[in-house]
């Protein structure tokens, strides 16, 4: 168990109804990056799709190098490059310069491909899809490290390839490997030491293997000699917040319909829902998949999510557009005021000030009545002082006196 703050971040796939203006929907996500940035949160990862009408961002590195232009602090990661899609040596070479271009601020998520849609239009074998994660992995690895790999398989081919650049970021830039349920993305980063994206954590098997997946990331890593760190896995869930339970579910009615559309019939959502809209919000909440409710159900999700998995360092919101723009903006808003502090101590201290203050007011009030006291008897004590003072060496005799002896008024 980590007992390091606990960052917090977004999983952008993004999901965009297919009727919105495609332009309009990419400067939301822009938009929403920097408004994260502003509110504290920690990480973005950004997603890559080829096919479906609502993940749209094909290209997360591109998306990524303009977002960092318009943010200071925010980590940007791509949530994630579908390696079996690129060149091992061109998606290395972009890596490197993106770790460049953002001064560190550059993660690496990978992953097989999540829609089988876009591996069909590559002509890729989906059941091929790990397998050829792994190989990639095996050369992208030690080419981030400034290594040079020659390597051939029946996809790509490397001879003394080599990237120009050597890292920003030393040893490299930081890597993570997605993981639903299969033992396929905890293995690989077992095995290269990398980061975990739990990117399934709140459905009912990927909770399940949360534990399970970390077992097999720490058996991979001992038996290649690498190290593994909690602090480096990260959660995924999806939460929409509102100051009450009540106005939360009537924010999420304006779009939740259409991505449930999206995951009922066009892919494939891991649970059955009921048919009616108020029947489908009930069973996100009840099967522990969605919050749909206020910042203390925000925490209690997070909570539960680092008791099942025995700790972890991220926790990644994934971010859905089941509210409209100013009600998202509200929910990002109340997690960094009410729900982030919580798990990363920055108000314990700060509760910890005023009940030392409110348990000894009486005597904090009592010396500050003493020292108001004092500092009007000092007060009086000097203006009598003065007063006496300017009456014997004035050389004129007060209003009704008398002038000393040897002093006249000419003089």
């Amino acid at each position: 168990m980590t007992t390091d703050p606990l960052r917090f971040g977004i999983f952008l796939a993004p999901y965009h109804a297919v009727g919105e203006n495609p332009q309009q929907s990419l400067e939301r996500d822009f938009a929403l990056v920097a408004h994260l940035d502003r509110l504290g949160f920690d990480e973005a990862w950004v997603g890559e799709h080829h096919s479906g009408g609502v993940e749209i961002i094909a290209s997360p590195e591109v998306f990524i190098a303009a977002a960092a232009r318009d943010t200071r602090y925010i980590r940007l990661g791509t949530g994630v490059s579908s390696l079996p899609y690129h060149h091992p040596l061109l998606l290395a070479d972009r890596v490197m310069q993106l770790d460049h271009q953002t001064r560190g601020r550059f993660m690496f998520g990978v992953g097989p491909g999540a829609l089988s849609s876009d591996a069909f239009m590559l002509g890729i074998d989906p059941l091929r899809q790990r397998e050829m994660m792994g190989e990639s992995l095996e050369v992208l690895v030690p080419l981030l490290e400034g290594q040079t790999v020659t390597k051939r398989t029946d996809w790509f081919t490397l001879e003394n390839a080599r990237l120009q650049m050597t890292p920003y970021t030393h040893p490299r830039v930081e890597m993570a490997v997605a993981a639903m349920t299969s033992p396929s993305g905890p293995r690989n980063a077992g095995r290269h030491g990398l980061g975990l994206l739990s990117i399934g954590a709140t459905t009912g098997a990927g909770y399940l293997a949360l534990a399970e997946a970390w077992r097999i990331c720490e058996e991979e890593a001992a038996r290649h000699g690498k190290t593994v760190d909690r602090r480096n896995w990260r959660a995924v869930g999806p939460m929409h917040v509102a100051e009450t339970r009540e106005q939360a579910r009537r924010d999420v009615r304006w779009g939740l319909p259409a991505w449930i559309h999206y995951y009922t019939h066009v892919i494939a959502l891991p649970f059955a829902l009921p048919e009616d809209l108020e029947g489908q919000i009930d069973t996100l909440i009840s099967s522990g998949f969605a919050v749909i409710g206020d910042p203390d159900d925000a925490a209690a999700q997070i909570t539960r999510i680092q008791q099942q998995s025995g700790g972890m360092g991220a926790f990644l919101q994934m971010a859905h557009n089941w509210a409209d723009w100013p009600a998202t903006l509200r929910s990002y808003e109340l997690m960094a005021r009410h729900v982030m502090p919580r798990f990363q101590g920055s108000t314990a201290s700060l509760q910890a000030s005023m009940d030392w203050v409110a348990s000894n007011r009486e005597r904090f009030m009592g010396a500050s009545r003493q020292a108001k006291e004092q500092a009007t008897a000092d007060y009086q004590r000097e203006r009598t002082g003065s007063q006496n003072g300017t009456a014997s060496q004035g050389g004129i005799a007060p209003k009704g006196g008398t002038a000393p002896e040897g002093v006249t008024a000419q003089q």
